[in-house]
């Protein structure tokens, strides 16, 4: 019986004496990085060589959009929409997929249905000097019902910069689109490529919360019709590590422009 609890009694001394606080299989007393994560390859110093995490990663974002419009040729207008994206990310490189539904009402009539659905790809470079650039290119496909020959893809291309600075960053951007719609000589409508830019200012008041401005325009898919302009706010909220929150406004300014767009999505990255 004494030899049993010896025997027990240096298993349990043995036990204490071995500590390992982050897991990774290497003794403390040992461990040259004591604090490496759950999810990392280490070497026999304890450091990482080789992270086991998915570089392969989702997010699903639903959205809730409202349009509120008083054209000067157009009747107060109010549409709201729904609309769900799916981004996939590799790296520095992504995908996304989005569409929305619509409900337009005004005096007169009552309209909905589905809107174009988009499909995209994107890169992300960085330079020596900390600039990020963004490049894309993507298709906008014919899933809304018209009657206005603008049932054909679209297709657009894209370059965004941003310049981090401390808590802040300044960014801008450009992108290109071949409207690929057929006119209609006999009721005046004539389509036509667009280019779009935008230049804004953004900071971060905490880790978690991102705000922005912006000053946006584009020119209208119709001759006719004067370019859109018009000033936004943005925000960005990470609920945690997979939650996250996005909220935003644009007031426009050129008579172009819807008078108000307000939207709210709610995304979860995985």
């Amino acid at each position: 019986m004494t030899k049993i609890l010896t025997i027990l009694l240096l298993f349990c001394i043995t036990l204490l004496a071995y500590n390992d606080y982050d897991i990774d299989g290497v003794e403390d007393r040992n461990d040259k990085c004591p604090d490496t994560p759950i999810l990392e390859l280490v070497s026999m110093d304890g450091c990482s060589i080789k992270s086991l995490a998915s570089p392969h990663h989702f997010d699903l974002i639903y959205g809730f959009d409202f349009y509120q419009t008083n054209y000067d040729t157009l009747e107060d207008t109010n549409t709201i929409s729904q609309s769900l994206q799916l981004d996939y990310y590799y790296k520095n490189f992504s995908l996304q997929l989005s569409s929305a539904y619509y409900n337009s009402n005004s005096i007169t009539y009552n309209d909905s249905g589905a809107n174009d659905s988009f499909v995209g790809a994107y890169y992300k470079l960085t330079s020596d000097s900390t600039l990020i650039f963004r490049i894309g290119v993507g298709a906008i496909i014919p899933t809304y019902d018209s009657d206005l020959n603008n049932n054909n893809t679209d297709y657009t291309a894209s370059l965004n910069v941003s310049y981090p600075l401390k808590s802040m960053n300044i960014f801008g951007g450009y992108s290109h689109t071949l409207i690929n719609d057929d006119d209609i000589p006999t009721e005046g409508i004539e389509y036509q490529n667009t280019h779009a830019y935008n230049v804004g200012l953004g900071f971060y008041p905490t880790n978690k919360f991102y705000l922005s401005t912006a000053y946006n325009s584009s020119n209208s898919i119709y001759t006719e019709i004067d370019d859109i302009d018009t000033a936004s706010i943005y925000g960005l909220y990470s609920i945690d590590e997979n939650w996250f929150l996005t909220l935003n406004y644009a007031y426009g300014i050129s008579d172009s422009a819807s008078d108000n767009f307000a939207s709210l999505r709610v995304g979860y990255y995985f």
